[in-house]
C-alpha cells in the first residue's frame, strides 16, 4: 500500500514548480485532482514535442506535460466563473491539501486562497509556490526558472570563464529551480501533514523559488560569505578539487572525477602518471587545484591516447569515480538504467504507449504507481459526480455553461 493513499490533493498548479511537487505526491499514492482551465489545460500541454496517437493526430499532451503529472486526475473548471469558483471550495472542503502557484493574491479575487479555504476546512494544508515570496518589492513579478537562475547567482557558477572561448554565464538545459522547489514544496507538505496528526488543524506554507534557489546554491554561496570571494566559471573543471573534469580519448570524452588525494593517487596508477604523483605541485588537492593546467594538461595527455573502454576500466579497477557523456538514448540504453527500469512504456488512451521516466520514490515493498498523466478534463465528471454528488442533469448544465 502507498504511503499517502488516504491523502486528496488538490492541484490548482501548472508548468512546472507546482505540478512537479503534486506529481512527488501522486508517486506517493496520494490522490491529486488537477484542476484545468476548459479547452486550454496546462500551458505545458503544448511545450515540447508533442505525443502523437494511434491516429497519427496530436494527443493533446507534450513532452514537459507528461514528465511532471503521472498519476493525477484531471477535471476541466472555469475558477473564474462563481460556479466553478464554487467547486473548488466544495472540492477543497473534503481535501487534504491544496497546493498553487499563482501569482501573490491572484486566488483571493475568487475565494480561494488560504484565508477561505481554510475556514472552510481546518485541517487543510494550503501550498502556495510562487517566484520571490507573499512580500518584498518583488512579490507580484512574475517568476521563470531561467530569471531565477540569473537572479541568485546560480548562472554565475556555470559556463566557461569569461576569458576562454566561449566564455560567459549559463543556465542549465533543465529546469533546476522549478523542480527543486517543487521537492522542497512535497517535503514542506509532508511535514504538515505529520504535524496535522499531532494537532489535527492544517497550516499554510510558502514555498518561495528564490529561497529555494538560493538553497541549492549553498555549497558555492557558503564559501563566498566566508572567504569574501566566488570561485571564477571553469567550465566542465570542478573549481575545488583535480584532477576533475571531462577529459579527451581516443574515441570520444571522459569524465574523471578525482575529489581526494587517495583518487589521485589510483589515477596516477591508472594512467601510468608516476611523475605527476611524485610532483611537489601536486601533492595536495589544493596545490593540484592552483595548478590545475599542470594537473590536467598530463592527463589529457595520456587519455588522449586510450579507448574510453580502456580507460574506464583502468580508473574504475583503481576506485577513481569516471563515466562517459551520454546523450538520452545512449543513457536509456546503458546497463545499469536498463537494470534499474529507468525508462517505461505506460498504456495511454490515444491507443499508444507513452514513455515515463521511472519515480525515484519507486520501492520494491511499496512501488510508486505509474499511470499515464491524464488527458484534459479526463476525470470532471467521475470526479465532481464521486466527490460533490453532482448529477448526471447538473453536470450537464455546468458543461452548458462552459463551467466545466
Amino acid at each position: 500500500m502507498s504511503d499517502l493513499h488516504s491523502i486528496r490533493v488538490l492541484d490548482l498548479t501548472r508548468v512546472v514548480s507546482g505540478p512537479w511537487c503534486t506529481q512527488v505526491l501522486a508517486d506517493l499514492g496520494a490522490e491529486v485532482i488537477k484542476i484545468e482551465r476548459p479547452g486550454q489545460g496546462d500551458d505545458t500541454r503544448r511545450i515540447g514535442p508533442p505525443l502523437v496517437g494511434a491516429d497519427g493526430q496530436p494527443t493533446g499532451e507534450a513532452a514537459y506535460y507528461l514528465a511532471c503529472n503521472r498519476n493525477k486526475r484531471s477535471i476541466t473548471v472555469d475558477i473564474a466563473s462563481d460556479q466553478g469558483a464554487g467547486l473548488v471550495r466544495e472540492l477543497a472542503a473534503v481535501c487534504d491539501v491544496v497546493v498553487e502557484n499563482y501569482k501573490v493574491g491572484n486566488l483571493e479575487r475568487f475565494g480561494l486562497d488560504s484565508a477561505s479555504l481554510r475556514a472552510i476546512n481546518p485541517r487543510l494544508i494550503y501550498c502556495s509556490i510562487n517566484g520571490f515570496g507573499p512580500d518584498g518589492p518583488y512579490a507580484p513579478l512574475p517568476a521563470y526558472d531561467f530569471v531565477l537562475q540569473g537572479l541568485t547567482g546560480i548562472m554565475s557558477t556555470c559556463g566557461r570563464g569569461d576569458d576562454m572561448p566561449g566564455g560567459e554565464p549559463m543556465r542549465t538545459a533543465v529546469p533546476l529551480t522549478d523542480q527543486v522547489t517543487g521537492l522542497y514544496a512535497a517535503v514542506a507538505i509532508l511535514g504538515a501533514l505529520l504535524q496535522r496528526g499531532i494537532t489535527g488543524r492544517g497550516r499554510h506554507i510558502d514555498m518561495a523559488m528564490i529561497d529555494c534557489a538560493a538553497a541549492i546554491a549553498s555549497p558555492l554561496s557558503i564559501g563566498w560569505a566566508i572567504s569574501g570571494r566566488q570561485a571564477p566559471r571553469v567550465g566542465n573543471d570542478n573549481p575545488i578539487a583535480a584532477p576533475s573534469g571531462v577529459f579527451p580519448a581516443a574515441d570520444g570524452r571522459l569524465i574523471i572525477a578525482s575529489g581526494n588525494d587517495a583518487q589521485f593517487a589510483g589515477v596516477c596508477r591508472a594512467l601510468g602518471l608516476s611523475a605527476l604523483r611524485a610532483d611537489p605541485r601536486a601533492a595536495t588537492n589544493p596545490l593540484r587545484v592552483a595548478h590545475r593546467a599542470l594537473v590536467h594538461g598530463a592527463v589529457a595527455e595520456v587519455t588522449r591516447t586510450r579507448s574510453m573502454a580502456d580507460l574506464m576500466a583502468a580508473l574504475q579497477a583503481e576506485g577513481v569515480p569516471c563515466g562517459p557523456i551520454n546523450d538520452f538514448p545512449a543513457f536509456f540504453a546503458d546497463p545499469q538504467a536498463v537494470h534499474r527500469g529507468a525508462l517505461r512504456q505506460v498504456p495511454h488512451p490515444a491507443g499508444v504507449p507513452v514513455p515515463l521516466v521511472r519515480s525515484p520514490l519507486d520501492q520494491a515493498a511499496a512501488p510508486a504507481p505509474l499511470q499515464a498523466p491524464p488527458r484534459l478534463g479526463e476525470h470532471t465528471e467521475a470526479v465532481l459526480g464521486a466527490l460533490l454528488g453532482l448529477s448526471a442533469e447538473r453536470l450537464s448544465q455546468l458543461r452548458a455553461a462552459q463551467v466545466i
